[in-house]
């Protein structure tokens, strides 16, 4: 009599069963010869997160040893640990424990992978007869588990899961957690406790920042966060947290590892005590949360970094020009060119601040008449020091605007491949369609040995390539700057 197979999601639900009993069984096994450390032994552990999806994880847990040789099965560690950098010490026993051996099971257990380890053995098909509910046993070799299962029973070849398959025993290399396997010699006392420490990646954390302005844009609010992911395949509980703020250098490895996306910053909140502490390491910066914090397993968590109310700002208007347009005539130049709009602050204890900022994303808000907050613009930072300046982008003015033309340009000699001459002149109208006047601040790159021979608003030299207007458009209003300049090569 042939029975009707049942329906794909029944024999899942039976594999998984028949899987999940023999676990139950194997783990006997498995606990007989090895000295098994779970969660349940772990004293405290301590995560110090790098910037470039690096953290240093040193785990401390109370443990049993027999005297001499064990097999030290040490579970729930992250699965993207590397497990070269693994070391074990005695913490209550220093010099007692000698490692010999090291295995990293990372293969974890699920349907699948059992089927796979199995390739080429025997396993038991389980039958069940939906009329009757009389099962049958029938013995099955598996042929191949690659994109679902072909069993060789007795002369026929079946594919798919024709039953509940049940196997004998979980091979010793899958596991339902990350383990690290150690062969391990201790000379000490039975009961020790002990220190695992490693790098892993898929531990990542980043700085965010909320900045409000005030209404006359010369004071700021500001609050950083801390961003943390964890893909590790682990959970951290109580654990102390430490960041590393600095570019530590790594060895590429042959293999590239994947890296963790950025997540999504947050809204505007509430002004927060920072809970961070800040030192100096090496020539990086090491920040310790003051309380332990539970890090799980996916999950994405936010911690206050440092926060400052009225940091003195300044904010600017600038229109930065090109250098190509001094060698060649060009006439017009650009009918309402956009007007960059920056706002800078002092990283200074004078300023209300004073802490090294951690790279990160900057966003900017400001109240309207309602009171509410308005996403203004945003800007990223690169790791700023102490009584540096903080300087942001926040997008182009919709009020002021530029016009821009070449008005005259001449060669006035020159001969071989670089002894060039130019002369050209220039007008600039600034236009304000704003109720209160501004200052926009001009910057032209000049190419070559340059000079200006007139001009109508007084410039000063910001670099040796750089000439400067600090010009005033008034309420509603224009400006016109004009000027002449020399350029040689």
């Amino acid at each position: 009599m042939q029975y009707p197979i049942p329906s794909r999601s029944s024999r899942f639900l039976c594999t998984a069963v028949a899987v999940a009993s023999s676990v139950a069984v194997n783990a006997g096994a498995q606990t007989a010869s090895e000295q098994r450390s779970t969660l349940a032994d772990q004293q405290e552990v301590a995560v110090t997160i790098y910037n470039e999806n690096l953290a240093l994880i040193k785990d401390q847990r109370k443990l049993q040893l027999k005297t001499g040789s064990n097999a030290l099965a040490f579970r729930d560690v992250s699965a993207r640990m590397r497990p070269e950098t693994a070391l074990l010490r005695s913490v209550s026993a220093p010099g007692s424990l000698s490692v010999w051996e090291q295995n990293f099971d990372f293969d974890l257990l699920t349907p699948q992978k059992l089927l796979e380890k199995y390739v080429g053995q025997r396993v038991n098909v389980i039958r069940t007869n939906p009329a009757t509910g009389v099962e049958t046993t029938e013995s099955a070799q598996v042929l191949s588990a690659n994109n679902g299962a072909v069993l060789q029973i007795g002369s026929r070849i079946e594919t798919g899961i024709p039953g509940r398959i049940v196997y004998g025993d979980v091979p010793a290399n899958l596991r339902d957690r990350p383990t690290l396997v150690m062969s391990i010699n201790n000379t000490g006392a039975v009961q020790q406790e002990v220190e695992l420490s490693y790098l892993t990646s898929g531990l990542a954390w980043k700085a965010d920042y909320v900045v409000e302005l005030n209404a006359n844009d010369d004071l700021l609010d500001i609050s950083g966060w801390v961003t943390l992911t964890n893909t590790s395949g682990a959970s951290y509980r109580n654990a102390k947290l430490q960041l590393v703020a600095g570019d530590v250098n790594q060895v590429v490895p042959d293999r590239a590892r994947p890296m963790v996306r950025a997540v999504a910053a947050p809204a505007p909140m509430a002004m927060a005590k920072a809970e961070m502490v800040e030192e100096s390491l090496f020539e990086y910066h090491l920040y310790t949360l003051n309380r332990p914090t539970t890090i799980a397993e996916n999950q994405t968590k936010q911690v206050a970094l440092l926060s400052g109310s009225g940091v003195p700002v300044r904010k600017e208007m600038l229109l930065r020009g090109s250098e190509y347009y001094y060698q060649s005539s060009y006439g017009d130049l650009g009918q309402k060119l956009k007007v960059g709009v920056f706002v800078e602050f002092d990283n200074k204890e004078s300023s209300r601040l004073g802490m090294p900022l951690p790279k990160g994303v900057v966003r900017v808000y400001k109240k309207d008449r309602s009171g509410n907050a308005q996403f203004i613009g945003e800007d990223r930072i690169d790791h700023t020091p102490k009584n540096e300046k903080v300087r942001l982008k926040l997008g182009d003015a919709f009020d002021v605007t530029a016009d821009k033309k070449q008005t005259e340009f001449k060669k006035l000699g020159g001969w071989g491949k670089y002894n060039y001459s130019y002369e050209s002149a220039y007008e600039l109208v600034l236009k304000n369609a704003k109720k209160e006047a501004v200052i926009v601040t001009v910057q032209e790159p000049m190419p070559g040995d340059w000079q200006i021979v007139n001009e109508s608003h007084p410039s000063t030299k910001g670099a040796s390539n750089t000439a400067v207007w600090k010009i005033s458009v008034p309420a509603e209003g224009n400006t016109k700057l004009t000027y002449r300049s020399v350029v040689r090569f």
